[in-house]
Formats: structure tokens, C-alpha cells, sequence
């Protein structure tokens, strides 16, 4: 056996592993879903939600378009490393089919193509071809080069922090590094020897051939390129690399309508190798500021996906969101952590025995306060106040000795618990005639959204309910000399989808005063 038929066997061996590991876990994944979820996949597969998911994935996974929108060096960073690759391969096979007049070829033939034309006359648009060629790895070694320094100072990527390394990920990210280097490299030496090489690489190897004995660099380089290839292949399904093929399916999945359920499963794995370490959440979490350094999402993703969780680490959040509304994968932060917890505090779940069936009397609107309401009693007996001036006939379901609406249950992860406080609400709801709840907490308005089975139930936050009294000119708007800010209440704000309302509210009675840390980007209080 020759060298000719040695040198790609790394790059060989890397790419037959990375393919059959992915696919097995592909597989996996999607057959450990669940029925609804598998005929839900079915039922779309050959729908235009297929072409939309082909779309974000080729915007998501080569473009990085919401990296980009973090910042523009860190975007192009990740889209000339992804996409510029993509862009190598697939002019790369162009190439080979161009110089062989053939499709059918070795599979490694288009990565290794500049080894192999040095005994062959110059093929048809030779020359156009090595000059798109060389252009792209010119402009991969750009994202290269920015990876380099962003490891020196990440502050001029728009990130003050970075993720902590393990030991597999340093040797994936080491060996991706080295590939394009090794590629330029390899190319140059083989361009100064056969002269076939572009702009780039033909300059180099002219160079190189001056003051190095290029004939006996070339195989050394070329192998050196192949086994930094075969190394990151071997070392991408165990790493945070394993993003690049996880994101992909997690994107068709999530388009499909696939969603996170109350019990780790298939979906789950999907959403946590998805996560691609970028580090972009670390900023977002307030937590950071506190000089927690082990609870935030990224690093929770990490040790679900290696097992090694701890509860101290799991519970160290307040479920704020603005990791995930910062994550440029939509992976779902929030419910992926109550999964876990939900697994965590199972066997501490209370009986709640000793709550009792009740009726609710016929009402226009059911007012439900909620406990924190209660504990500040200013809005409580604001929003009666309110209510009966507009000669609203009410209902207010937890004036005595309600339960909680379930939602602080559910952020500890006791859902069997929660769900028994939901059911003895819901049912109390339904037995009302009115077709409209208003909550003042925006704890419990998400929790009523999302959680409760309220057919014809129109649900409202007070804030959108007094706008609505206002509209109807059944209560007064009165302007007054006051500045007032708004503060986005984390479930409300990016947990419900609700900035607007509030502020055109607050607008009929004082002059609002924009502040920078708001809507989307709203802190988190604490409570």
C-alpha cells in the first residue's frame, strides 16, 4: 500500500466515526419520542415547515444570524468558520467533478483534491476554480484568526466572560485550529512543488520554495492535515462540537412542534447537545454579578449531558429567562432545569389532602390576587377599588384561604404537588359562568396561560385589563406631572410576552421614562 492510499486513513477513520456515532444517536433520539410528538414529526415531514426548518438551519447553523445580532465580530466569526467550510466542501466537490469529468469519486478525493492533480494537465476553469478555493480559506483562516483572539480578549467580541474548557473540548477545538492552518500549509507546499495552486497558495508556495526543501514537506504536511481532520471528527460527538449536527435536528424537531415535557426524555438530549457553549448566557445571568460561577445555563447543560449535576447547583437560579432569551440556539433554558428538578424533588411532593372541592358563584370576572399580591394589599384593594367603580361584577376567588396558583411548585420541580393545587383551582374556575380571569401577579398570569385547561377563558393581567376599562371609557384617565419607570416583571415581560400593555397603561397617568435595562433585557428582581 502506498502513500497515496495511507495518508487520508485518519481523515477516514474520523469521518466513518462521526457519522456512525451521529446516526445512531439521531436515531435514538427521534425513536425515544413520544407517540404525539413522533406522529407530530410525521405529519410534517413533507410539509413547508421542512423548507422553513432547511431555511433557519442554513441561517442558524451556517449564517449565525442571532449571533451576528450579539455582536458582529463574534457573528462573523462563527459564520466564516461554518459557513466558509460548508462553502470549501461543496466547491471543492465542483472541483473534482470539473478537473474527473465524474460524481462518483473517493469521498476523500475533493479534501486531499490539491495531492492529487500534480500529475494531470490543467483541467477546465483550473484557474478559477484554485482562486474560489484559495478566497475561501482565506476567508475561514479570518474566523480562525478571530478565534485565536477572542481566546485573549473576549471583551472585543461583545462578552465579558467565556466558558471553562474540558479536556475533550480543548482537544476538538485544537485540532479544528490546526485543520485550515495545516490546509494552507499542505496546499502552499504542493503549489511551490506542481505549481497548482490560487493566489493565496501559489504565492506561499513560491515563498516557501525559496529557503525550505518543499519536496519533503509535502507528505509530512498533508498528513499532519489529515490527522488534525480525523482527530476533530473522532473528538466532535464527544465535545461541545457536538452542537453543529444536534442543532440541526433540533431545529426540525422544534418547527414540527415538538415540545419539552415535565419528565426528561429523547427531546431533552436533543435540546442539551444542542447547546454549543458559545457563552453568550453568561453575560445575561445576574448571577454572574453575585460571583456565582457554577449555576448558569451553559454550565448546567454541560453537567446534565455528563451526569454529574448537583442539586446545590441545579436550584442556584431564579428562572429569570434572560439566559434564554439571550441564547442564540432558543434552547429551552427554563424547562429544561424544571425537568431536572421536577426528576430531583419527586419523592418530596405533599399530599395537599386537605384541600376541599368548591363551587365559585356566577361573575362577569374572576379576580384571582395571588399570594404575593396579598402580601403587598396596596394593589389588592386598588384593583376592588377599580372594580367597582366600573360597576364590575366580580368574583374574588382567593379573598380567603385559596391555594396558590401552582407556579412557585412548579419552579422547585414538585409538579405533582403543583398539579394538585391546579386541579382544585381549574375546577373551581369552571364551575363560574364567566368567561374572563384577571390576575394581578404575573406569576400566576403565566401559570394560567400556560398550565390550566380554561376553555372560553379569557385570561388578563390587571394591566391589560384596566387598558381595557380606559378603552371603554369605564374608568378615568387622568394625566398627572409625575416621571414614572416601568419595571418588566421576568414572567410577564420575557416570560409571557407582555412589555406593551403595561406601558400604554401607565401612559394615560404619567410620562414613562425609558431605561436601559428593559423589556427583554429586564433584571431580574430577585424575588
Amino acid at each position: 500500500m502506498n502513500f497515496d492510499d495511507l495518508f487520508p486513513l485518519p481523515f477516514m477513520v474520523g469521518l466513518g466515526y462521526l457519522t456512525i456515532l451521529v446516526t445512531w444517536r439521531f436515531i435514538k433520539w427521534t425513536m425515544g419520542l413520544s407517540k404525539i410528538d413522533k406522529y407530530r414529526m410525521n405529519k410534517n415531514l413533507f410539509t413547508r415547515k421542512t423548507l422553513r426548518s432547511f431555511g433557519e438551519a442554513f441561517m442558524e447553523g451556517l449564517l449565525h444570524r442571532k449571533v451576528f445580532r450579539k455582536n458582529i465580530y463574534l457573528g462573523y466569526m462563527h459564520m466564516s468558520l461554518a459557513f466558509g467550510w460548508f462553502l470549501l466542501i461543496v466547491v471543492g466537490h465542483l472541483e473534482t467533478i470539473s478537473c474527473y469529468g465524474k460524481a462518483l469519486f473517493p469521498v476523500y478525493m475533493p479534501v486531499f483534491f490539491r495531492y492529487f492533480i500534480t500529475s494531470r494537465e490543467p483541467y477546465g476553469l483550473h484557474a478559477e476554480f484554485a482562486f474560489t478555493m484559495d478566497l475561501l480559506l482565506l476567508f475561514v483562516l479570518s474566523g480562525v484568526f478571530l478565534a485565536y483572539y477572542k481566546r485573549i480578549s473576549s471583551r472585543a467580541f461583545g462578552m465579558k466572560k467565556t466558558t471553562h474548557l474540558r479536556s475533550g473540548d480543548r482537544m476538538a477545538l485544537a485540532s479544528l485550529w490546526a485543520i485550515f492552518p495545516l490546509r494552507l500549509l499542505a496546499e502552499s507546499f504542493s503549489a511551490g512543488q506542481y505549481h497548482n495552486g490560487g493566489f493565496l497558495t501559489q504565492t506561499l508556495g513560491d515563498l516557501f520554495a525559496g529557503f525550505l526543501p518543499i519536496h519533503s514537506l509535502i507528505n509530512p504536511a498533508w498528513v499532519l492535515y489529515s490527522f488534525s481532520l480525523g482527530i476533530f471528527f473522532i473528538a466532535l460527538p464527544n465535545s461541545r462540537y457536538m452542537h453543529i449536527p444536534a442543532e440541526i435536528l433540533f431545529i426540525f424537531l422544534r418547527n414540527y412542534g415538538i415540545r419539552l415535557k415535565k419528565t426528561i426524555n429523547t427531546y431533552t438530549n436533543v435540546q442539551v447537545f444542542s447547546c454549543s457553549r458559545c457563552g453568550i448566557c453568561l453575560d445575561a445571568c445576574q448571577l454572574s454579578a453575585a460571583a456565582i460561577k457554577d449555576s448558569q445555563s451553559v454550565y448546567i447543560l454541560k453537567r446534565i449531558r455528563n451526569r454529574n449535576l448537583t442539586d446545590e447547583e441545579l436550584f442556584k437560579c431564579a428562572l429569570c429567562g434572560r439566559c434564554e432569551q439571550a441564547c442564540p440556539v432558543d434552547i429551552d433554558l427554563n424547562d429544561l432545569r424544571i425537568t431536572q428538578r421536577i426528576e430531583s424533588t419527586r419523592q418530596y411532593n405533599s399530599s395537599y389532602d386537605y384541600l376541599k372541592e368548591n363551587t365559585a358563584r356566577p361573575a362577569e370576572v374572576i379576580y384571582f390576587a395571588g399570594c404575593m399580591t396579598h402580601l403587598t394589599p396596596s394593589i389588592k384593594k386598588s384593583m376592588l377599588k377599580i372594580m367597582d367603580f366600573a360597576g364590575i361584577d366580580y368574583l374574588f376567588m382567593d379573598e380567603e384561604k385559596a391555594p396558590c396558583c401552582g407556579r412557585p411548585l412548579l419552579l422547585v420541580g414538585q409538579y405533582d404537588a403543583a398539579r394538585k393545587l391546579i386541579n382544585n383551582n381549574q375546577n373551581m374556575i369552571l364551575s363560574s359562568t364567566a368567561r374572563q380571569l384577571v390576575v394581578s401577579c404575573p406569576i400566576c398570569y403565566k401559570v394560567f396561560k400556560e398550565d390550566y385547561m380554561l376553555p372560553g377563558m379569557e385570561i388578563k393581567h390587571h394591566s391589560e385589563f384596566i387598558l381595557d376599562l380606559i378603552r371603554q371609557d369605564r374608568v378615568p384617565a387622568v394625566m398627572s406631572l409625575d416621571k414614572i419607570i416601568y419595571h418588566d416583571p421576568c414572567e410577564l415581560g420575557r416570560g409571557s410576552g407582555i412589555y406593551d400593555q403595561p406601558r400604554e397603561l401607565l401612559r394615560h397617568y404619567a410620562t414613562l421614562i425609558s431605561i436601559r435595562e428593559e423589556r427583554e433585557n429586564s433584571l431580574c428582581c430577585g424575588g
